[in-house]
């Protein structure tokens, strides 16, 4: 357990500011919580503090105020910021069409001690880790804080690129926030790339530190680093893993983003369009944190698993931590993600079942107990996401294990769409006499309802699961709904043809009227038990 110190040097900063901007400071005794001091020519002073700004005194700020302010400083670099040796303060200039100082924004940089309780686990894996997080949440300190850790706790050799001197501070000796971490300075912020490449090249480190990730050259000589065998630790642009990738300069350190053309089978099994977005190499940081606040981060362990979720519309859940007054590390629970839509999905994919389903007298075949013993209930999916039966049962510890072979499974979780695609499947289940349990929609409440009842009856063995299978009407109904949605939504709107799902003939016979009604022209396709119907255009 660790304690939170911070350490800020606060009065080596005041003494460069104004007598009276000074005077008002100390008066409101709040520099702890003290984020930045405003200077601008012609305005009062502000005192700004985490959702609020307090002025200082009642005179705007002079000429002669501000270039006396400056004049205390060192100098300026090519991205206006200044500095005070040996202090983590940032001082940034605005300037006029003439170069004068009209402007100054003094920020306060404290090192803060303790704060890397909250990965300090991941920081013993060797893994690159990546921090995000609006502006003001914490991320150089948290930086300052890894390095230190990583440098004089875990003996690795560490340098950090510090560009505009905004980690180690200003001055040719680096703070002593980082420990025994070394600092290569940057000399102009466009040139971070090469000395990211030189610091490996030359000086043969294990971890390299680096403070906002911006450019697609940065993100570049990151890949080339971590190709390496070099643990990165950097932040990056971006609240959340999930503008990550939708940005284009940096979406190469969560893997990138690439376009991919799906054969017609693999998108009919996905239920999307042929053409969808995937994950194009492994991401550049294997972990990834949100920072939320400065005591409560959203930790991804697995990036290249949570992008592959995301982009195809899944939900995605990171392991949410906090770090309590006492120092200590609290896991929480995070709340239920809403699940997002598919950007590809077509219309047809989400058509609703015109009537719930409901549970229907089991057959013969059906009335099959489960195997009473202390394995795992062995469940194949069917048109379900396997992801989603894998998360309900880690989240309520269920003895569910998902396979893939119909011979291994105890019972089958599937949708309607799922079984008209796979006859097959449902003639082989009756064979094996292996239970059917249908649901309506791929989403996680309706797998957990499914899985639930399922684990629930296998410790009631007396009561067998029964097959949740359509009757004929309802067949007859779905079929029309699902032809009608398809025409109105995707047929006439988008001028495409849509196959829809393999029928009987006395089905598809009704769904050829319906067709004729909108004027649309059809035709038959596949063979025995796999014939569907295609809609054409007009």
């Amino acid at each position: 357990m660790t304690t939170e110190r911070v350490t800020d040097d606060i009065e080596r900063l005041l003494r460069l500011l104004p007598q009276d901007v000074q005077d008002a400071l100390q008066s409101q005794d709040q520099s702890s919580s003290l984020l930045e001091v405003v200077l601008d020519l012609g305005r009062i002073p502000e005192a700004r503090y985490p959702g609020r700004a307090l002025v200082l005194g009642d005179r705007p700020l002079t000429r002669d105020d501000l270039e006396s302010t400056v004049s205390r400083l060192g100098s300026f670099g090519a991205d206006n910021r200044a500095g005070i040796e040996r202090t983590l303060h940032r001082i940034s200039a605005i300037r006029n069409r003439q170069g004068d100082v009209v402007g100054l924004t003094c920020r306060i940089g404290r090192a803060v001690f303790g704060t890397v309780a909250m990965v300090r686990d991941l920081l013993d894996s060797g893994e690159s880790l990546l921090l995000m997080g609006r502006p003001g949440v914490g991320k150089t300190t948290a930086l300052r804080e890894i390095a230190r850790v990583l440098a004089d706790d875990l003996h690795q050799r560490v340098v950090v690129i510090d560009t505009s001197n905004e980690i180690a501070g200003d001055g040719d000796i680096p703070h002593p926030a980082i420990g025994r971490a070394r600092r290569m300075q940057v000399a102009r912020p466009e040139l971070q790339h090469q000395v990211m490449i030189e610091a490996v090249e030359n000086h043969m480190p294990e971890v390299i530190v680096i403070d906002e990730i911006g450019t697609e050259l940065e993100a570049q000589a990151a890949r080339t680093i971590a190709e390496r065998g070099v643990m990165l630790v950097a932040t990056a642009h971006g609240n959340a893993l999930a503008n990550l990738i939708k940005n284009p300069t940096l979406s190469d350190l969560v893997g990138g983003i690439q376009s991919v053309t799906l054969g017609d089978d693999e998108a009919r099994r996905r239920r999307t369009q042929k053409t969808v977005l995937e994950r194009a190499a492994e991401p550049t940081f294997p972990v990834a944190i949100e920072m939320h606040s400065r005591n409560r981060w959203a930790v991804h362990i697995d990036v290249a698993a949570t992008v592959d979720q995301l982009l195809r519309g899944l939900p995605a859940r990171a392991q949410e931590r906090e770090l309590t007054a006492d120092g200590s590390l609290r896991l929480l629970e995070p709340s239920q993600p809403k699940r997002p839509v598919h950007p590809g999905r077509p219309a047809l994919a989400a058509l609703p079942v015109p009537s719930p389903l409901v549970a229907r007298k089991p057959s013969e075949e059906a009335e099959t107990e489960l195997s009473e013993n202390n394995d795992d209930l062995q469940l194949l999916c069917c048109g379900i996401t396997p992801q989603l039966v894998e998360e309900a049962t880690r989240r309520h510890r269920w003895p569910v294990r998902v396979v893939e072979d119909l011979a291994d499974a105890d019972v089958i979780l599937s949708m309607r769409q799922g079984l008209g695609r796979q006859p097959s499947l449902r003639r082989q289940a009756r064979e094996l006499k292996v239970p059917i349990l249908v649901i309506k929609a791929d989403t996680l409440p309706q797998v957990e309802r499914a899985v639930d009842r399922l684990v629930s009856r296998r410790g009631r063995s007396s009561e067998p699961v029964p097959t949740l299978l359509p009757q004929a009407q309802d067949d007859e109904l779905a079929a029309l709904e699902e032809c009608r949605l398809a025409v109105e939504k995707v047929v006439m709107p988008e001028g495409r043809p849509v196959e829809l799902l393999p029928r009987t003939e006395r089905v598809r016979r009704m769904q050829e009227e319906l067709v004729e009604r909108y004027r649309l022209r059809s035709d038959v396709f596949g063979s025995a038990d796999h014939c569907r119907l295609r809609v054409f255009p007009p």
